[in-house]
């Protein structure tokens, strides 16, 4: 079986466009691409990268479509006007859609992954040509593929309650951590805060600045927090800021905490292992998520985290991490001064975050997803 992959927003440059959806292709992509059998995967990109862990073999090409299609319009014209003749050109048996859309021409059978529905929890965070778009295509995905893939039981139910998916349509493959996110040594470590001129044991924001990720929640908890312990360590934001700005810098003015709160933007994947080894605290206080990487990939360095309880991220984070109402500002500044100011807790949140991590491979997800071709081709796509 020969299966085509729609990997459109598979992104590397620095911004917030390589984050979330981005990583799961780039590494559902480098899985498939390890699995032995005999299916052949042809995933169509925007650009050929330079990766190593992308390169041909006889089971797995890239094919580079020759357009811009970062720039959204030429996407969507990409993905609903060339492609189909793109796949059939190909040879592909049946098309994975690894972000929502379908081409509504597509006869063949197919896969559809969805991330989350975030443009139709969070509608507000989206100007309307964008939200409009990602719902149609969204309903007409969950009308016409043959089976759907959610990252978390939290996106099933939401594809199940929202948009009317039947349940057994509907398969969860978890995210995976990757291997690089684990325990390192002391001075590696050392370096790292020295390179960026941290201090140890800072406490540690990752994730794309945008609405729903709470960072202003997070503030105004950072400085009550201050004023329960009479200080606290630096607070450290990583990430690019999104589609809409959240207003960092007004915040942290009328809070009273510059010097105490730093934005380092986006930095590069290597350097993120280090970034979460060399915290005391990760704090992820998110409205809403399909999976949620961060506070995941934090568990898997051994550093004790504080998240929200919705969506996701109980799932993602189970009995590793603390958790707490994303909206109640008072009781996330008093879990992380739980984890601040008691010892015992953060040895066994330390201990406890590798074992959880470890539950969660991108192999796995390749497989599960294999599985799903697997069962449609023996059905013929039925």
């Amino acid at each position: 079986m020969h299966i085509g992959l729609n990997a459109q927003l598979l992104d590397f440059t620095p911004t917030y466009r390589s984050g979330g959806i981005s990583r799961y292709i780039y590494h559902l992509l480098v899985a498939l691409r390890e699995l032995d059998g005999p299916e052949r995967f042809t995933a169509f990109v925007s650009q050929l990268p330079a990766d190593p862990a992308l390169a041909p073999t006889s089971r797995f090409r890239l094919h580079a479509v020759g357009l811009p299609t970062r720039r959204p319009p030429v996407r969507i014209f990409w993905e609903q006007c060339l492609q189909p003749a793109a796949l059939r050109r190909a040879g592909v048996d049946l098309l994975h859609a690894l972000a929502f859309a379908l081409p509504l021409c597509w006869r063949g059978p197919a896969v559809v992954s969805f991330m989350d529905l975030s443009f139709l929890r969070y509608p507000r965070a989206f100007n309307r040509a964008n939200r409009v778009y990602l719902a149609t295509m969204a309903r007409a995905a969950v009308r016409r593929a043959d089976h759907l893939l959610a990252i978390s039981e939290s996106t099933r139910q939401d594809l199940i309650h929202l948009l009317g998916a039947t349940p057994g349509r509907v398969t969860v493959t978890y995210c995976g951590v990757d291997p690089a996110f684990r325990p390192l040594a002391g001075a590696e470590v050392a370096a790292f805060r020295a390179r960026y001129g941290l201090p140890p044991g800072y406490i540690l924001y990752v994730g794309t600045l945008e609405p729903r990720k709470n960072v202003p929640r997070l503030l105004d908890a950072y400085a009550v927090l201050r004023r329960l312990r009479g200080g606290a360590p630096p607070l450290v934001l990583v990430g690019a800021r999104g589609w809409r700005r959240v207003g960092i810098e007004a915040r942290v003015a009328r809070l009273g905490l510059e010097g105490q709160v730093r934005w380092l933007g986006y930095l590069p994947p290597p350097e993120l292992p280090l970034c979460y080894n060399a915290a005391g605290l990760f704090v992820y206080p998110s409205l809403y998520e399909g999976f949620g990487l961060p506070p995941l990939e934090a568990l898997a360095c051994g550093t004790p985290v504080v998240t929200a309880n919705t969506s996701s991220l109980p799932e993602a984070v189970g009995d590793a991490a603390l958790t707490v109402d994303p909206h109640d500002v008072a009781a996330l500044a008093e879990a992380m001064a739980r984890v601040l100011d008691d010892c015992g807790l953060r040895a066994r949140l330390r201990a406890a975050g590798p074992a959880w991590a470890s539950r969660f491979t991108w192999r796995q997800t390749a497989e599960q997803t294999r599985g799903v071709y697997r069962r449609l081709g023996s059905r013929g796509g039925a």
